[in-house]
């Protein structure tokens, strides 16, 4: 498998749910694998968190788990036929206080607080915009509404309303048992949907903290897919370890043309503050039912990455599609070949720049020295994975070796874009922690006598934030 800088996360599902499948994914370049908290049950999650821990062991390499919760359902009721086809020009009832299945006239209602969040001249959207709606008025429970796009409209489809407003809460009360499930798998990071600002981040922080029983953190993931949570971008950045742009949703909500312009902002402002930064939803769409992707799939996925995506993702592809192995494959090499293109200079990155932290300071001066002499490989010594992701968020032409003896670091550190985590035991003496470091590369073949390396070690060793010296070596 070709060396690779940006990471993949493939969805959990039926189609990969096969012990042998799931392996071959791994060993094709699944770095993360998320798992859709919207379906099954607890046990369910802890049965595939155990089935990825299985299947990553015997492929021989760590990956991440991914928690993704639910979030808020704003979804139409049920209808009694399972689905109506709806007319342009029809008026249709959305009524939070139906009970009854839903008809060619109206629906009941999931979210029950659509008539507070909406009024006359509104447009919602549903079944992710392909029917479109206009308010008319709203009568007590009811939503009157004039059908302006009209098509099928089945059961418990999504509602969005253009230009968010929506108040539905981030954390629902099935997202707090869910982080308690998270948090007792180990979930290595837990993406929280429909977050509108840093509180709702900082809840699902709190959260996470409590239900943990022995100090076990997961990263925070930030899904941003309201149009409140693009003005509060650096905000919700700051309290998180990283973001997802999820493409669908919000697309929904700004309108499709604004979303390639988002996306592009996204991951810069993630970079600029050593966040992480996850490009997700219909990246191969097309081949949930073929085995090869469009030209325009393969466009998007390279554009991700010459933005500096730390990954980019698989949703139904590999949890429903019919080739979910051929499609890891098929990523994982137009990654490979979309970064063979990609030549930010480094130099430009420290013109002006500032560094107030010690350790902060050493990352940099080993990107800027292994740089300029272009050596075979950067090598971090962490603890807590910080030195890494600070490296990380810069483009360099050489691979990042992070060392670390947590086997909890060595997955996080899975998502970090040109990071290549291994797990070593670091003695408390600095001198054979950098030796056992230089016969663990030249034992994995990467560096040989000769090669230059820059190393990053901490001293007193194991100390997290510690990172305070750099060593130009050359391998005996």
């Amino acid at each position: 498998m070709p060396s690779r800088a940006t990471k993949i996360v493939a969805t959990l599902g039926p189609a990969s749910s096969d012990p042998a499948m799931l392996e071959a994914m791994i060993r094709a370049g699944v770095n993360v694998v998320r798992l859709n908290f919207s379906h099954g049950k607890a046990q369910d999650h802890i049965d595939r968190a155990t089935l990825v821990r299985e299947a990553a062991q015997r492929a021989g390499r760590e990956v991440a788990i991914m928690a993704d919760l639910q979030g808020p359902k704003i979804r139409v009721g049920k209808f009694a036929d399972g689905k109506v086809m709806l007319e342009p020009g029809q008026p249709f009832v959305l009524d939070a206080s139906r009970t009854e299945p839903g008809d060619i006239h109206g629906v009941g209602l999931d979210y029950k607080e659509l008539p507070r969040d909406v009024k006359a001249g509104d447009t919602l959207l549903l079944n992710d915009g392909l029917i479109v709606m206009t308010v008319d008025k709203v009568v007590g429970a009811a939503v009157h509404t004039t059908v302006k796009l009209g098509g099928e409209l089945s059961n418990n489809k999504g509602i969005n309303k253009q230009g968010g407003g929506l108040t539905a809460p981030a954390l629902t009360a099935k997202d707090m048992d869910d982080i308690k499930t998270a948090m007792g798998l180990k979930a290595d990071y837990v993406a929280v949907s429909f977050p509108k600002n840093a509180t709702d981040m900082e809840l699902a922080r709190q959260l996470c903290n409590v239900a943990s029983s022995d100090g076990h953190k997961p990263g925070l993931i930030a899904k941003i897919e309201r149009a409140e949570a693009i003005p509060e971008l650096d905000n919700i950045l700051k309290v998180s370890d990283g973001i997802m742009v999820a493409r669908g949703d919000l697309a929904v909500e700004v309108g499709n043309a604004a979303v390639p312009g988002l996306q592009k902002h996204m991951i810069k402002r993630a970079r600029e503050l050593d966040k992480l930064v996850i490009t997700a939803t219909q990246m191969m769409e097309s081949m949930i039912v073929n085995p090869v992707p469009t030209r325009a799939e393969v466009s998007d996925v390279a554009n991700a990455v010459l933005d500096g995506t730390d990954a980019v993702m698989l949703s139904a592809e590999t949890a429903a599609g019919k080739y979910p192995l051929e499609t890891v494959q098929m990523m994982a090499a137009v990654c490979h070949e979309a970064e063979k293109t990609d030549h930010d200079p480094l130099d430009d990155d420290f013109v002006g720049a500032h560094f107030n932290r010690i350790d902060y300071a050493i990352a940099m001066g080993a990107l800027f020295t292994a740089h300029h002499l272009k050596a075979k490989a950067i090598v971090a010594l962490t603890d807590s994975g910080s030195t890494a992701l600070w490296m990380s968020r810069h483009s360099v032409r050489m691979p990042i070796y992070a060392l670390t003896p947590k086997v909890s670091t060595q997955r996080k550190m899975a998502l970090m874009r040109n990071v290549r985590p291994l797990l070593m035991d670091t003695s408390a003496d600095r001198d054979t922690a950098l030796a056992d470091a230089e016969a663990h590369l030249k034992k994995r073949g990467i560096v040989q006598t000769g090669d230059v390396y820059a190393i990053t070690v901490g001293e007193p060793m194991g100390t997290p934030g510690g990172t305070n010296t750099l060593k130009i070596c050359r391998a005996a």
